[in-house]
């Protein structure tokens, strides 16, 4: 019987036992419940008060800043860290009696405050951006490519950081042990490296600008540069295509910037016309009394032709297209204009224009050089040649 009477002692002790383990379990469960809602209230709170700040004082709303602090949602962002310190400084009051859920709710509430601060400063860095790029130095130092480098640095880092607070370890040992898989890393990364390191290049050797005209060498692109980031380059061709290019390639091949055009004073033309050499002759005085009269541009030179002994007919017509040029509008007489005659060919004589267009813009350039040659071209019988032209 006295055995009966203590077995049946000790299951009553265990039944107990177990219904205050539950209640214990309970109560943790409802303190860890309570905890996080007054973090939430927190929160919700401290938003409520931070849109009627937004909203009426009227100072904030005019600053410069505040358009990309607002898309950024930097305020909401530092709201985040309210909560967070909050509840780190209740876990001591809540959980006292015990050190280690103690330990392991400080985990939690540091890596979340962790977490909150590298959502503060990719906001920070994206709002810098946004007003970076409304600036004209933009255009010839782009840093969206260096901004998604540190981003992606600062994620990475990050991560490490909170595993590290979650596991209880230093994060040192997560970095040291990482560095034995570096390999597979790099490959992982490669391209975002690649696009990093080219992206400085880019930048710091200003190879490109956004608004550049460039043009591949192979022909994938050939237009202006709309974006420039860490893995691409966004290239507008002129049928209106999109191009993108990783900035790597445009390190390591290369490829035609027409921006020292585009800064200079003039848009270069170099054509060459071919004469029919059986129509080159000598100019008699006749002939040249002809041509004086008929484009009376020279007439001023024929007295110098005849000075000089024997002219010829294509002789005169270089020295009219010279002059032509230099007194046509649209070309910039400031820069090189070179009238030569080149080495004869089965197809004729060819007789090299080089000179400077004033306008630089596509279409206009083509109609003004058009234009020019035209008229060239038409002149040519007035001075007794013949343009080559193949049966």
């Amino acid at each position: 019987m006295k055995d009966i009477v203590t077995w049946m002692n000790s299951i009553l002790t265990d039944k107990l036992g177990m219904a205050a383990s539950f209640a214990d379990t309970i109560d943790v469960a409802i303190a860890v419940v309570m905890l996080i809602g007054t973090g939430l209230l927190c929160n919700w709170l401290c938003q409520i008060l931070y849109k009627w700040i937004t909203k009426h004082n009227g100072r904030l709303r005019r600053s410069k800043w505040y358009p990309f602090l607002s898309k950024r949602k930097l305020g909401s962002n530092l709201i985040l860290l309210v909560p967070g310190v909050l509840i780190y400084s209740l876990i001591d009051l809540t959980f006292g009696s015990d050190p280690e859920l103690v330990s392991i709710m400080n985990r939690f509430a540091q890596a979340y405050i962790t977490f909150a601060g590298i959502r503060i400063c990719n906001s920070l860095m994206m709002a810098f951006l946004d007003f970076y790029s409304t600036t004209d130095k933009n255009r010839s130092h782009p840093l969206r490519g260096l901004v998604q480098g540190v981003q992606v640095l600062l994620f990475f880092i990050g991560g490490i950081v909170i595993i590290a607070i979650l596991l209880g370890k230093s994060p040192t040992i997560l970095l040291t042990g990482l560095g034995a898989s570096a390999a597979v890393l790099m490959l992982i990364f490669k391209d975002s490296i690649l696009g990093f390191v080219a992206g400085v290049q880019l930048s710091q050797n200003n190879m490109v600008r956004i608004g550049d005209w460039i043009q591949t060498m192979d022909g994938s692109a050939n237009g202006t540069v709309e974006e420039i980031t860490l893995n691409t380059v966004k290239v507008r061709n002129w049928d209106n295509t999109l191009s993108m290019i990783p900035p790597y390639t445009l390190v390591s091949t290369p490829f035609k910037n027409w921006r020292g055009m585009q800064e200079s004073g003039g848009r270069r033309v170099d054509k060459c016309i071919y004469i029919d050499m059986t129509s080159i002759e000598t100019c008699s005085d006749e002939m040249l009394a002809r041509m004086a009269a008929s484009v009376p541009v020279i007439s001023g030179q024929i007295g110098l032709f005849k000075d000089a002994g024997p002219v010829s007919n294509i002789q005169v017509y270089r020295a009219y297209i010279e002059t032509y040029l230099r007194q046509h509008p649209d070309v910039n007489t400031e820069l090189d204009l070179i009238i030569t005659q080149k080495e004869a060919t089965s197809y004729g004589l060819p007789i090299e224009i080089y000179f400077f267009t004033k306008e630089k813009s596509w279409a206009l350039y083509e109609k003004k050089q058009s234009d020019i040659f035209d008229h060239i071209i038409s002149m040519a019988p007035d001075f007794g040649l013949k343009l080559y032209q193949r049966p």
